[in-house]
């Protein structure tokens, strides 16, 4: 399962980057066939680019969601749940050894 999730994420990632591609090469197109100046294809490349960018980064929320569903629904243990029984852990071990220390 963890490596359909690395499959997804890193498709995603290789749209993003693809677009960002095909952005800078459209943009060079229009500005070689004289259709805008070289400052509107600045101007386009840049605020294309920062919609890929945020387009990329919503599509990590995303998934880091449906992430977080699934864990949740197969019950599995987070880092939080087992630094909790950990913590527990250990405060029995010392209980334990205390215990036996008055003893």
């Amino acid at each position: 399962m963890a490596d359909f999730i690395k499959k997804t994420m890193l498709t995603g990632l290789g749209l993003v980057v693809l677009t960002k591609s095909k952005i800078e090469e459209l943009v060079k197109e229009l500005a070689e066939k004289g259709k805008m100046s070289e400052k509107e294809g600045k101007e386009m490349l840049s605020d294309l680019l920062k919609k890929s960018e945020e387009a990329g980064k919503e599509f990590q929320g995303k998934v880091e969601n449906i992430v977080k569903k699934v864990l949740e629904k197969r019950k599995l243990a987070t880092k939080e749940d087992i630094a909790e029984l950990k913590e527990s852990i250990d405060r029995l071990e010392q209980k334990d050894k205390n215990a036996d220390q008055q003893d």
